[in-house]
């Protein structure tokens, strides 16, 4: 029996390890967020661009401004360029992680919206906070639009999660990637915020 016991640990502890270098973890216990496998991207503040950065590919990090000390300590936009991910298996994936010039891209499976939730909280030093919100160009009406705001302030204890489905992968309803807007993207206003931590977690069918 024991030697049956580290065996099934020795499977799980295999799966996890392999699971993680996929991209892929499971959900802690009372942090708010559904349990299970999701991809998890990481918003990280910084003070200053890294020396020969470029634009920094894979792995599950964007870089952003940490905050304008050059306009006297203000809050400073990156957009995060959303490419949607056509072909099957339909994957997340950091296309450019160097966002610290104003602009960075990350890839979503193009079904995300239906497929997919997404969880954020802020964490890093309190006090520190960020704007987030979804934008497009309207072809129509020529001029960009966006949705609803994502406030993310990062105060003192705990910080759980909370559900911004709506905010992130939608624009007053109309799904991300929808044909009726072109070129969508996140408007990321940075004050101070050290990491907002994205959790992207499958429904299930």
């Amino acid at each position: 029996m024991k030697k049956r016991v580290v065996t099934v640990m020795a499977v799980v502890l295999a799966l996890a390890v392999a699971l993680s270098a996929v991209g892929v973890a499971f959900a802690g216990k009372g942090n708010n967020a559904p349990t299970g496998p999701h991809y998890n991207l990481n918003i990280i503040g910084m003070s200053h661009e890294k020396p020969n950065m470029g634009d920094k590919v894979g792995g599950h990090v964007i870089f952003v401004e940490l905050i304008s000390s050059k306009m006297g300590k203000v809050r400073v936009a990156t957009d995060i360029l959303l490419i949607p991910d056509d072909t099957p298996p339909y994957n997340f994936y950091v296309i450019d992680g160097n966002g610290t010039d104003g602009e960075a891209s990350f890839q979503l499976p193009v079904d995300v919206s239906t497929s997919y939730t997404v969880w954020v909280r802020a964490l890093g030093k309190p006090g520190g906070e960020a704007d987030m919100k979804t934008c497009a160009w309207d072809p129509v009406e020529e001029e960009y639009v966006c949705g609803v705001s994502v406030l993310l302030i990062r105060t003192k204890g705990k910080k759980t999660f909370m559900d911004v489905t709506k905010e992130l992968l939608y624009i007053d309803g109309v799904a991300l990637f929808d044909p009726m807007y072109e070129d969508y993207f996140w408007s990321y206003q940075n004050n101070g915020l050290k990491l907002a931590q994205l959790r992207f977690y499958p429904i299930d069918e």
